[in-house]
């Protein structure tokens, strides 16, 4: 089997996932995982396929037939499974706080310098309802080595909650 990993964007329209999702039937494709949602009316997501090895080519081909029914980006790659790694764990980090720019920076910023690897990330923004303004809410999935000092990156995290005026908790 191979892996597929497409990218899909354009104009919000019903169908679109059905278009994709026939063609991947079609050819033998299993849709596997995906995330996917409307962003500022534009249709965007990652979908990962698996599909016989010598059928990947007819699926890659018909895939990228969309791009003039609706799809405007529609990019196909080969992806490699992640290897099950027995001493990562996942550790789940919740974001809030009056939204402001550079949120995502700091907080990706002080993870990639303890070398965790995101696996999820999903952020939003939105009216706070007795303040005024704007809240900015993420949560994150992070993959941790075991090597990685869980008191130092937590006091990292705390270091920069501060600064940038957000809570974050860890689970």
């Amino acid at each position: 089997m191979t892996t597929l990993i497409l990218t899909v964007a354009g104009a919000d329209r019903p169908g679109l996932v059905a278009a994709v999702a026939d063609v991947v039937d079609a050819h033998g494709g299993n849709w596997e995982n995906s995330s996917l949602a409307e962003l500022a009316g534009t249709f965007a997501g990652v979908i990962e396929v698996s599909v016989a090895e010598d059928r990947a080519p007819e699926l890659q081909t018909a895939l990228r037939s969309l791009q003039g029914q609706g799809l405007l980006t529609l990019a196909v790659l080969t992806g490699t499974p992640a290897a099950d790694i027995e001493d990562d764990q996942l550790l789940t980090i919740r974001v809030l706080g009056n939204d402001r720019h550079g949120i995502v920076r700091e907080i990706s910023t002080v993870l990639s310098s303890h070398a965790l690897s995101i696996e999820e990330l999903a952020t939003e923004t939105r009216d706070a309802a007795m303040a005024g303004g704007r809240l900015f809410e993420a949560s994150v999935t992070a993959r941790v080595p075991a090597s990685v000092d869980l008191d130092t990156l937590r006091a990292d995290l705390e270091r920069i909650a501060a600064e940038i005026q957000v809570d974050i908790t860890l689970a």
